[in-house]
């Protein structure tokens, strides 16, 4: 495969995933609203929004450091160079060979970590309190994640993201019981970094604003749009994930030309759109679940990875 596909292919991919990432957001929006009943904005809005905001200059508080203005730069670029090693509609990307589930776990802790940072820089008291509970969670989201990512590099004998797809894609593997929970726990782990955990205090209703919004309340402008788009690119990179690992069907191989690349980005589209319409179901029909108990969802998570790994150490000796 020449550097030049893997180049094309490359820009072809972040382009979609820019293009996508909002559009993916108000998709679920839209479908949220038209399950409960309500004609719900357009899907187009995150775009409008974004575009509207970024117009507009930032205002920042008066002991604001250049944390606060350096955060969401720091967020954006971390979650985009994420979402650039999750390949869509093809495999062999340019940076194919950097695609490792580790590093991507790594970029999504560096930008949880500026938007911790955010939260606490201006020093006020719903911003400290969102970051506790953000990087509280993240105590068992990550380990949670890195269970998972365990339980391919078993199997694969490689934790590089393009590998263990081309290897899921020739189904050379099977079903396993360890891909299953591997799967839920991923799929917890999607819920909880994607802030879709609905949180509800049925007396103030005011827990939800204290996890994850209450990091950027201070944000405005320009840089409130940033905060917006790496939250959409968050969630585009979760679904995009989730699909290449476990629906790997429809993908181009490495150095396959522009109609397999045609075929690849509408199977592409179908899986998120599917994934998509999942999501808005499962938010639509789950109940509300208090703050407190959010440490428990992770946990089964946690646990879920690490039985799946130990089925497979056990199996692996076993053998």
């Amino acid at each position: 495969m020449s550097i030049f596909t893997a180049l094309v292919t490359q820009l072809l991919h972040l382009a979609l995933i820019l293009a996508l990432a909002p559009v993916l957001t108000g998709c679920v929006r839209w479908l949220k609203a038209r399950l409960m009943g309500r004609r719900g904005p357009h899907p187009l809005q995150p775009w409008r929004d974004l575009l509207k905001l970024l117009k507009k200059r930032p205002v920042l508080a008066e002991n604001a450091s250049a944390i606060s203005r350096a955060a969401p730069y720091v967020a954006v670029g971390a979650a985009l160079l994420a979402a650039a090693l999750v390949p869509s509609f093809a495999r062999g990307m340019l940076l194919a060979p950097f695609a490792d589930l580790l590093l991507i776990a790594g970029l999504l802790a560096l930008r949880r970590f500026a938007m911790a940072l955010a939260g606490m820089d201006v020093g006020t008291s719903f911003g400290g309190l969102g970051a506790t509970r953000e990087m509280a969670f993240a105590a068992l989201a990550e380990p949670a994640f890195v269970l998972a990512a365990l339980i391919f590099a078993i199997l694969a004998g490689t934790t590089n993201l393009d590998v263990i797809i081309g290897i899921f894609q020739e189904g050379a593997l099977g079903l396993r019981v360890s891909l299953g929970f591997a799967a839920v726990a991923l799929l917890a782990v999607a819920v909880a970094e994607n802030a879709r955990i609905p949180v509800d205090n049925p007396a103030t209703h005011l827990e939800l604003t204290m996890v994850h919004e209450a990091m950027i309340l201070e944000a405005s402008g320009r840089h409130l749009a940033l905060w917006d788009f790496q939250a959409s690119l968050r969630l585009t990179l979760w679904l995009a994930l989730l699909a290449a690992v476990f629906l790997p069907f429809g993908m181009a191989a490495p150095g396959a030309g522009p109609i397999a690349w045609i075929t690849g980005l509408l199977v592409f589209i179908a899986k998120m759109a599917a994934l998509a319409f999942t999501l808005a179901v499962f938010e639509s029909a789950i109940a509300k679940m208090r703050v407190f108990r959010v440490p428990e969802f992770l946990g089964a998570a946690l646990l879920l990875g690490l039985l799946g790994a130990v089925f497979l150490f056990v199996s692996t000796g076993l053998s």
